[in-house]
């Protein structure tokens, strides 16, 4: 694909995601062109592409745009690609560069040309009448921009600042072709028939208010699923040797100054003073657990300890940023932290990745894994740096698990494995995190006595699997679109009556599954059985329907119905129960 660049040099380009950045970054351009033909007083802030297409804010004074002005926009800017300007580059140096901005009245751009530097020469775009400040590169006419729709529209702070004026974020997406761009389409239709929240609603799982922004309540079947993984959780870190703790939710500051969060995390967190002292409300629970570790002394022979815990964090997120489970302000981090010798660091990690591979499988997930290194906000000597990033590399080399490095995006304690989930539309979700950290045991002074009675420093692990258990069960809603496995369902059977003369025996169903341990409902409402499967099926999304009318109540049998309609059989009660309670405890 030809590009222009700054240099006004046309060159190509062969790497597809390079070249999907070109694209969307000129149709930005495009984009302000059309709102500018269409809003003279539009006066333009920032405009780049991202990894869902591009958007530009822009300060349009008192005017509001409504759907049909977003439809306007799109259709101006097919207007303009069939024009088929010429796309040139120029730079100006930095007192030139603001003179043309202050002639355009373009006040933004004259404030971020301030903020460069003094020798800074500035690079500009121009298509037709439009001139826009950009490093580039861009497409070399507007007609090479093939596929692209707006999306929308939002609000957004100049600089991100919430002091500065409030902005119009007009957004859209690009692609190379027609096809790519319908693709895209049909998945975000997709993503929004499995919105979590909007589920979440009709199944009765949680719900969010007003009055605690940020803080979900989970409602009875929501409590259902939570359980269910919290139960799966225990079974498998039982099994794997870990010990499970409670720490409190409330600790002194003088604990987060010492673990480092307070210098590095502290605008995150919530406070409030206790005795005169100021209290921090946890927003993670690695400090908790380092002291439960420094409540007494420790051998080698102790080691590793793996300290396992469910702990319900805090986090002060900006109230513009929450969205349903995916960010809250509180949620269930289900932690471990594994305090080990150094000769032990390959075999833990190994083990970490081991069980969360394990637990991503039986969901079905695909995933990807990254390494993030050294972030240049930290704690820590170099050389600590080193081996702890060397241990992970390590460990991942012995599993044989191909990962991609992230530069620069480690805890500001240690680097970290992250694993990426991809659903089963093809999203992906960070979830599971291996961090390694030989900081927060020198910090609280961490020791065990060694095998020649010296006492040494143990290296501590920091990982969780699902990450938040309220974001799990979001990512899980949309990836099971509310046809949740049936170990996980909320609601496991309905037993649906065709009339009022098969309620004593529905009623016999009802309290058998209900001995069994199977989360059941009995439906005896005057409706006709059509609806009430359609409902079973669309609405509550139950695995089983057991539809039972005369002839079942004589014969004691029930009419199984599944959720997909794949299965539609005649079995006893005693079959029926025995099928269900071994699919539950299988976890299948």
């Amino acid at each position: 694909m030809k590009v222009i660049y700054n240099n006004g040099t046309v060159g190509e380009i062969t790497d597809k995601q390079e070249e999907l950045h070109v694209i969307r970054h000129t149709a930005a351009h495009i984009m302000a062109q059309a709102i500018k033909r269409l809003f003279p007083e539009a006066d333009f802030a920032y405009g780049p592409a991202n990894e869902k297409g591009f958007y530009y804010d822009v300060d349009l004074g008192e005017t509001k745009l409504t759907d049909d002005d977003l439809a306007r926009i799109e259709a101006e800017m097919k207007k303009i690609v069939k024009e088929n300007l010429p796309i040139k580059a120029f730079s100006l140096p930095r007192e030139e560069a603001i003179a043309l901005m202050k002639e355009r009245g373009e006040k933004y751009k004259v404030e971020h040309i301030g903020d460069l530097d003094e020798n800074a020469v500035i690079t500009f775009y121009q298509q037709g009448e439009y001139i826009d400040m950009c490093v580039g590169p861009h497409l070399t006419y507007t007609k090479a921009l093939k596929a692209f729709k707006i999306m929308g529209q939002s609000g957004a702070y100049w600089k991100n600042d919430k002091n500065n004026k409030m902005l119009t974020r007009v957004k859209g997406t690009a692609f190379a072709t027609q096809q790519e761009l319908d693709d895209y389409l049909k998945l975000l239709e997709e993503a929004e028939k499995r919105d979590h929240r909007r589920i979440g609603k009709e199944m009765k799982l949680f719900m969010l208010c007003d009055e605690a922004p940020g803080f979900p309540f989970f409602l009875p079947n929501g409590m259902a699923i939570k359980n269910s993984l919290i139960d799966y959780w225990r079974e498998i870190h039982t099994r794997d040797h870990y010990v499970e703790v409670s720490t409190p939710m409330i600790m002194n500051r003088h604990l987060w100054e010492t673990s480092g969060h307070w210098d590095h995390y502290k605008d995150n967190m919530y406070s409030t003073i206790i005795d005169d002292e100021t209290y921090c409300v946890k927003p993670m629970n690695c400090p908790g657990g380092v002291m439960v570790y420094k409540s007494e002394p420790h051998s080698y022979r102790d080691l590793p300890l793996r300290v396992g815990e469910l702990g319900l964090v805090h986090r002060h997120e900006l109230k513009g940023a929450l969205h349903g489970l995916f960010r809250v302000r509180c949620f269930t981090q289900d932690d471990a932290h594994i305090f080990m010798r150094r000769e032990q660091i390959t075999d833990e990690i190994v083990g970490v990745v081991h069980l969360i591979n394990e637990v991503y499988s039986k969901f079905g997930f695909k995933y990807f894994v990254e390494l993030s290194t050294r972030p240049e906000n930290s704690m820590g000597s170099d050389e600590d740096w080193e081996a702890a990033t060397n241990g992970l590399i390590t460990a991942l080399e012995k599993i044989g698990l191909p990962y991609i490095v992230n530069e620069g995006d480690g805890a500001f304690y240690g680097p970290k494995i992250d694993f990426h989930l991809e659903d089963s539309i093809g999203r992906t979700w960070q979830c599971g995190t291996i961090q390694l950290d030989f900081q927060m045991p020198l910090n609280f002074e961490l020791e065990y006595v060694a095998e020649n009675g010296e006492k040494q420093r143990p290296i501590m692990i920091h990982r969780v699997v699902f990450g938040s258990i309220e974001r799990f069960i979001g990512i899980l809603t949309e990836h099971y679109a509310g046809k949740f496995p049936t170990w996980l369902a909320p609601l496991q059977t309905k037993i649906l009556l065709v009339s009022e003369k098969s309620t004593e025996y529905g009623k016999k169903v009802y309290e058998a599954l209900r001995n069994a341990n199977v989360r059941c409902e009995l439906d005896q409402r005057n409706e006709k059985i059509g609806y009430l499967i359609r409902e079973a099926q669309v609405v509550d999304r139950v695995p089983y329907m057991l539809i039972i009318g005369q002839k079942e109540a004589e014969e004691g049998t029930v009419s199984v119905r599944t959720r997909d309609g794949s299965e539609n059989i005649s079995m006893t009660l005693d079959e029926f129960v025995a099928k269900i309670t071994k699919e539950i405890a299988d976890r299948a």
